[in-house]
């Protein structure tokens, strides 16, 4: 399988979250499910139902990171110099708004774009990979062609 590239600071909040809902989640839903086994009949248990439907998120959730922290790669980019690459913290210019924004490229499984953190795969990082600063950048996104100016490329 292929390794899953990820910050410290990504497998950690995956990591907890992990056992959140292995110490926390599953007990409190098979909780809910025995409760409402005890009210009777299941065909018309509403609150059985919910139940299960949260206990089959919250089993599906544990696999899946459970699969993602097992194949996960955790590279410190403070360790990576040079070039703009996975982990590098980048401030840009976007030419067009004149605005602007700074983005930790990381994995698919800890981008959140709210907190800065740029999915290694989205265009923009891809445009970004192999720059330096100063370099400008060209992006299509589904909005049309977008200019970027590299301002700065950090390692943290």
């Amino acid at each position: 399988m292929e390794k899953i590239p990820m910050t410290r600071a990504g497998y950690d909040v995956l990591d907890e979250e992990l056992k959140i809902l292995k110490t926390v989640e599953r007990p409190a839903v098979i909780k809910a499910i025995a409760e409402a086994r005890e009210h009777g009949d299941l065909s018309e248990n509403a609150e059985y139902h919910a139940a299960r439907e949260k206990q089959s998120f919250v089993e599906g959730r544990i696999k899946e990171l459970e699969a993602i922290l097992g194949l996960a790669e955790v590279i410190d980019p403070a360790r990576l110099s040079g070039s703009i690459k996975f982990g590098a913290t980048v401030t840009i210019f976007d030419e067009d708004s004149e605005e602007e924004r700074t983005y930790q490229i990381v994995g698919e499984a800890e981008a959140d774009l709210e907190r800065g953190l740029l999915n290694i795969r989205s265009p923009i990082a891809r445009a970004l990979i192999g720059k330096d600063e100063g370099d400008n950048v060209e992006v299509r996104t589904p909005g049309g062609v977008r200019s970027y100016e590299v301002v700065s490329v950090r390692f943290v």
